[in-house]
C-alpha cells in the first residue's frame, strides 16, 4: 500500500511531508487531484485564491511553481496550464478508488470474501480527513466531499460483504464509531442492527434500532425507512440472514471484557487513526502502544473507544492498574483467559510465565487502564503474534522496551464543542454557541473537565450556558465550579500530586506563582522531568536555544497556585526568590543585542566562558560606565562562529534566540511581578524586553509591557525607570508610524531626566521631527552631549541619524567604525542601509547592493523582519539599476513576506508595486 504521494489526510510527497506555505500545498494538491491531467491556469489560481485571485495572482503562481518544481519533480509547462506527470496508483485517492472499483467487481463476481479484502485494502490509505491540511474550499467542495462521501459508502459496502461471511462481531465497534459519526446515515444503522444480531446481542440490536428511530424523528422528523424498518423485524422475529462464508471454529464468543464504549465521544481522530494503523501494520508481532497525557485529557475514553473498533480472535482483555501489584493483576487476566481458580500459582514469576504460556497462541486485545510504571506493565504484555495492548498512564513508560508512545493532548475547539453537546444536548449548545466556546476555553479542550461542565447542564435544565460560563470565568473558583458527583478536576490532579516526592511537589507549587504558558529549567533552577513524568507537565520540546521547554494545563496551573498559597506561603515569596536571576539573564541577552546600552562610555562585555570575567555581575545603574557580565544560567552557544564571526558576534545571535525562544515567559513575568507587588522587577523586566520586540517587530507584547512597567515605575515613584519606558513607548510609536504620539512620549519623559538619558531622548526627538532644521538641532545638541560624555553608543547613534538627515557618507563612516568598534553588528547593519541608499544615488548600484546585501545577512541573523525588510527593498532597487531584474524580483516577493508577517500595509503595497514594475520591464505585464 505504499503511495508517494498522499491527500487522503494530512499532504503528503514523498517519504516527507507537503511543503510548509499554505498556497504551496494548495497547488500541490491540486496537480496531484489531476495527476497526468493538464489543470489550467484559471482553475489553479481559483484554488490557490479561494475563487479571489488578486491582479498579480498569474506571476505570483509561476514563482510558487518554481519553488515546488524543486521539491517535487514531475512538474510540467503545458499550454494553458501545468502537469503533475506521475502514475495515478502513486497518488492515495486515485489508488483508493480504483480498489473501490476492484472490489466491487470481484463482489459482483461472487469473489465475496476477496471483495471485503480488497475495501480493507482502499479503506487502510486513509490517514485522516481528506486534504487535511489543505486551505482551499475550491478543493474541499470539489474533491474532499466526494471523496468521503466514497470512503462512507465503501466502508458501508464492506460491512456489508463482513456481514455475508458471518463477521457480524468483529465488526460491531467499527459500526458503533460510523454511526456515532454519522448518525443520519440508515444503512449504517442497518449494519449495525444486523451485526449485533449476528453476534447473539439481540437486546442491543433493538436497542439501536430506537437509538436509530429517535435520532431520525428528532433531527429529521422522519420515521425509518423501508430498509430499517425490515432489519428492526429481522431481529423481532429473530430471523437472521443466511451467512455465506462462516468460517469454522468461531462458534464460541470470545472473552470480551471491555468498558462500555462511551456514547457521545468525540473528536480524536488522529489518534485512532494512529492505533489503527499500528496494529494494522506490525500485526506480525506483538504491538504495545502507550497513551499518555495528563490528568482528565481522556486517556481511558480514548482506549475504550479505539478498541471497541478492533476485534481479536482470541479475545478483549480489560485490567484497572491504579496501585495494584502486577501479581494482582496476573490472576485476573488468567481467570480470565480460563485458567480455574485453583491452578492459579501462588508467585509472581509462575504467574508471568503461565500469562506467557496462555496468550502464546492467542491473538488478544489486552487495554491496561492507570498504569504506574514500566515494572508494572512488563509481566501483563501478552506475547501471541497479532496481540495489541494499549496501556494508558500519566507517564509515556519510556523504559517499556519495544512500545510506542502517543502523548495525548486536550480537544481543539471543534472536538471539544462536540462532546459538550454530547453530554449537555446538541441543541442548548447550538442555542448558546458563543457561550459553548467560553466553556469549552474555560475547560482548555480538557475533555474531564468539559464532561463535568456538560453533566452539570445537563442536570440544571433551568441553567443557560452563559450562566455557567460565568462562573467559571473566576479563576478563585474554577475548581470549585469544576466537580460533578464522582467526577472532579481537582480530585484527578491530587492523585498525581499525592504521588510525587516532596521536593516535586514543592516544585510544582512554585510553578503555580508562574502565569506563563511554558517555561524552561533555569527559571526554578530545577530538573522538571519528573513532573513531565507524573504528566502533570508536558514537554514542548527543544525551544529555538537548545532548552528543552515544558507546559502545562491551565486547570493544573490554578491547582498549583492553590497548593502554593495554602502549602507554600504564595507567590510573591517565590517570585521575589526569583527576581534576580529573571532579571540578570534577559538583562545579558539585552547586553549582547545592544553592547554599550544603557552607559555612559563603552560598556565592557564577557561573553560566556571569557578569560578576565569577574565573578559577580556589577547591579545595573543608568550611570554606570562598566558593566560586567557572568555567564547564563542556560547553556551557552559555542564562542567561535562561521564566516569570520567573532565570540561576541556569535554569542550575541545566540542570545536573541534565547530572548526569542522565552518571549511568552517573561512577558507572563512583568504581568507576574506587577500583580505580587514586586514593581521594581516589573518595570527593569519590561524595560530589557524592548530590543527583542523591536526585533521582532512583536508589537502587541511590546504595548502590553510598556504599559504594565510604566505603572510599576509609578507605582515605585522611579522617575528614571519612567523615563525609560516611555523612551521605549516612543520607538515603538515610531515603529508604527506615529510620529505625534512618539514626540507626546518623548515630551513627557523630557522633566523626568537629566544628562545623558536627556540626550537620548533629545535624539528621538530628531527622528520624529517633520522639519529637517528642527531634526538637525536635536541631532546636534545630541551629539555634542554625548561626545563631552565620552559615550561612544550616543556618538554613534547621533552621527548615524545625522549622516542619514543630510545624506552624508563623513558622519556615516564614523558611525559604522564607531558601531565596529563597538560590537554592534546591528548598528552597523544600520548605518550599510543608509550607506546603500546613498551609494544609490550617486550613481555607484554594485556597491549599493554589497552594502544592502551585508545589512540583510545581519539583519536576518538576528531575526530584526523591519531591518530585513527594508534591506530587500534596498537590495531590489540596487539590482534595477544593475539590470539584474530576475534577482530584484526574488529580493521583492521575499519583502513582501517580511512586510505582510509584520502586518505593514504601506510596506507591502509599495514592494507589490515595485515588483510590477519590474515585470513591466522584463516584459512579463503589460502597462
Amino acid at each position: 500500500m505504499n503511495v508517494r504521494f498522499g491527500v487522503l489526510g494530512p499532504l503528503r510527497a514523498g517519504s516527507g511531508q507537503a511543503p510548509g506555505p499554505a498556497k504551496h500545498r494548495a497547488l500541490l494538491a491540486a496537480l496531484l487531484l489531476q495527476a497526468r491531467e493538464q489543470v489550467p491556469v484559471e482553475r489553479l489560481m481559483s484554488v490557490i485564491w479561494d475563487d479571489r485571485p488578486p491582479a498579480s495572482a498569474e506571476s505570483v503562481l509561476r514563482v510558487y511553481v518554481s519553488a515546488l518544481r524543486k521539491l517535487v519533480g514531475g512538474i510540467r509547462t503545458v499550454p494553458g496550464g501545468y502537469l503533475l506527470d506521475v502514475e495515478p496508483d502513486d497518488v492515495d485517492c486515485h489508488r483508493f478508488e480504483r480498489l473501490v472499483a476492484e472490489a466491487r467487481r470481484r463482489r459482483d463476481e461472487g469473489r465475496v470474501a476477496e471483495a471485503a479484502e480488497t475495501f480493507r485494502a482502499a479503506l487502510g490509505l486513509w490517514r485522516g480527513q481528506a486534504l487535511a491540511d489543505v486551505e482551499s474550499s475550491v478543493l474541499r467542495r470539489s474533491y474532499a466531499v466526494p471523496l468521503e462521501e466514497l470512503r462512507l459508502t465503501a466502508v458501508e459496502e464492506r460491512v456489508r460483504l463482513d456481514l455475508s461471511l458471518g463477521r457480524g462481531a468483529e465488526v460491531v465497534g467499527e459500526l458503533r464509531a460510523l454511526t456515532g459519526a454519522h448518525p443520519l446515515r440508515e444503512r449504517a444503522w442497518v449494519c449495525l442492527i444486523e451485526a449485533l444480531h449476528q453476534a447473539g446481542r439481540r437486546s442491543e440490536a433493538l436497542g439501536a434500532y430506537q437509538d436509530a428511530r429517535r435520532t431520525l424523528v428528532e433531527e429529521l422528523g422522519l420515521e425509518p425507512g423501508a430498509e430499517l424498518a425490515e432489519a428492526h423485524r429481522r431481529v423481532l422475529s429473530d430471523e437472521h440472514p443466511r451467512a455465506t462464508g462462516r468460517r469454522s471454529g468461531e462458534d464460541a464468543a470470545p472473552v470480551n471484557e471491555l468498558p462500555p464504549d462511551i456514547s457521545d465521544f468525540a473528536g480524536r481522530r488522529q489518534v485512532l487513526d494512529w492505533i489503527g494503523t499500528e496494529a494494522r501494520e506490525h500485526a506480525a508481532a506483538p504491538v504495545h502502544l502507550v497513551l499518555h497525557g495528563p490528568p482528565g485529557c481522556g486517556k481511558s475514553a480514548v482506549a475504550v473507544h479505539a478498541a471497541a473498533g478492533i476485534e481479536r480472535s482470541g479475545g478483549r482483555l480489560y485490567a484497572a492498574l491504579g496501585a495494584r501489584p502486577p501479581g494482582a493483576v496476573l490472576e485476573d487476566l488468567l481467570r480470565s483467559l480460563g485458567c480455574p481458580d485453583g491452578a492459579v500459582p501462588p508467585g509472581l514469576d509462575e504467574r508471568v510465565r503461565l500469562y506467557r504460556s496462555m496468550t502464546a497462541n492467542r491473538t488478544l486485545l489486552v487495554l491496561l487502564d492507570d498504569a504506574a510504571d514500566e515494572a508494572q506493565v512488563r509481566p501483563l504484555l501478552p506475547t501471541g503474534p497479532g496481540s495489541l495492548t494499549l496501556v494508558t498512564s500519566r507517564s509515556p513508560l519510556a523504559g517499556l522496551e519495544a512500545a510506542r508512545a502517543y502523548e495525548l493532548g486536550v480537544l481543539d475547539d471543534d472536538e471539544a464543542v462536540a462532546m459538550l453537546g454530547g453530554v449537555t444536548g446538541h441543541d442548548r449548545v447550538r442555542a448558546e454557541p458563543d457561550a459553548a466556546l467560553r466553556i469549552v476555553r474555560l475547560c482548555g479542550g480538557l475533555p474531564l473537565a468539559l464532561r463535568i461542565a456538560g453533566s452539570r447542564l445537563a442536570r440544571k435544565p433551568g441553567w443557560t450556558l452563559d450562566h455557567l460560563a460565568g462562573r467559571l470565568g473566576d479563576e478563585r473558583r474554577r475548581l470549585d465550579e469544576l466537580s460533578a458527583g464522582d467526577l472532579a478536576v481537582r480530585g484527578s490532579l491530587a492523585l498525581g500530586y499525592r504521588g510525587l516526592p516532596d521536593p516535586e511537589r514543592r516544585l510544582l507549587r512554585e510553578l503555580g506563582s508562574l502565569s506563563a504558558p511554558d517555561f524552561a529549567s533555569w527559571v526554578l533552577g530545577a530538573d522538571l522531568e519528573p513532573l513531565a513524568e507524573a504528566g502533570l507537565l508536558q514537554s514542548r520540546g527543544l525551544d529555538e536555544a537548545g532548552q528543552e521547554r515544558y507546559g502545562w494545563h491551565d486547570l493544573t496551573r490554578l491547582y498549583a497556585a492553590e497548593r502554593l498559597a495554602e502549602e507554600g506561603g504564595g507567590a510573591r515569596t517565590v517570585l521575589e526568590a526569583r527576581a534576580a536571576t529573571v532579571l540578570e539573564r534577559t538583562r545579558q541577552a539585552r547586553a549582547a543585542l545592544l553592547p554599550a546600552e544603557p552607559g555612559t562610555g563603552r560598556t565592557e562585555i564577557h561573553p560566556p566562558g571569557r578569560t578576565g570575567a569577574p565573578p559577580e555581575a556589577a547591579d545595573w545603574d543608568p550611570g554606570f560606565t562598566r558593566w560586567h557580565l557572568t555567564g547564563p544560567a542556560a547553556p551557552g552557544p559555542a564562542l567561535t562562529g562561521g564566516s569570520g564571526m567573532g565570540p561576541q558576534t556569535g554569542w550575541a545571535r545566540w542570545e536573541a534566540r534565547w530572548l526569542a525562544a522565552e518571549r511568552r515567559f517573561l512577558v507572563a513575568a512583568v504581568d507576574d511581578f506587577y500583580r505580587s507587588g514586586l514593581y521594581e522587577a516589573a518595570w527593569r523586566l519590561a524595560f530589557y524586553l524592548t530590543p527583542l520586540f523591536e526585533l521582532g517587530a512583536h508589537h502587541d507584547d511590546w504595548h502590553a509591557t510598556t504599559a504594565t512597567g510604566l505603572d510599576a515605575a509609578r507605582a515605585a515613584g522611579h522617575r528614571q525607570g519612567e523615563a525609560l519606558l516611555l523612551r521605549g513607548l516612543a520607538d515603538l510609536h515610531r515603529a508604527e508610524g506615529r510620529t505625534e504620539a512618539a514626540a507626546a512620549a518623548l515630551r513627557a519623559a523630557q522633566p523626568l531626566v537629566e544628562g545623558l538619558e536627556l540626550a537620548r531622548i533629545t535624539l528621538r526627538l530628531g527622528l520624529v521631527q517633520t522639519r529637517a532644521d528642527e531634526a538637525e538641532r536635536a541631532f546636534t545638541r545630541a551629539l555634542h552631549v554625548f561626545e563631552e560624555a565620552g559615550d561612544r553608543r550616543g556618538r554613534a547613534d547621533a552621527l548615524r541619524a545625522l549622516g542619514a538627515l543630510r545624506m552624508d557618507a563623513g558622519p556615516l563612516e564614523t558611525s559604522l567604525a564607531a558601531y565596529r568598534e563597538l560590537g554592534d553588528p546591528l548598528g552597523e547593519a544600520g548605518v550599510l542601509l543608509v550607506l546603500a541608499e546613498l551609494a544609490r544615488t550617486e550613481g555607484v548600484p554594485a556597491e549599493a547592493a554589497a552594502s544592502a546585501g551585508s545589512a540583510l545577512k545581519t539583519f536576518t541573523s538576528y531575526g530584526n523582519r523591519r531591518g530585513a525588510a527594508q534591506a530587500l527593498m534596498v537590495l531590489a532597487r540596487a539590482m534595477i539599476d544593475l539590470d539584474d531584474l530576475d534577482g530584484a524580483l526574488e529580493a521583492l516577493m521575499s519583502a513582501m513576506e517580511e512586510f505582510d508577517g509584520l502586518g505593514d500595509v504601506q510596506g507591502t503595497a509599495e514592494a507589490q508595486r515595485l515588483a510590477q514594475e519590474t515585470r513591466r520591464r522584463r516584459g512579463l505585464c503589460t502597462s
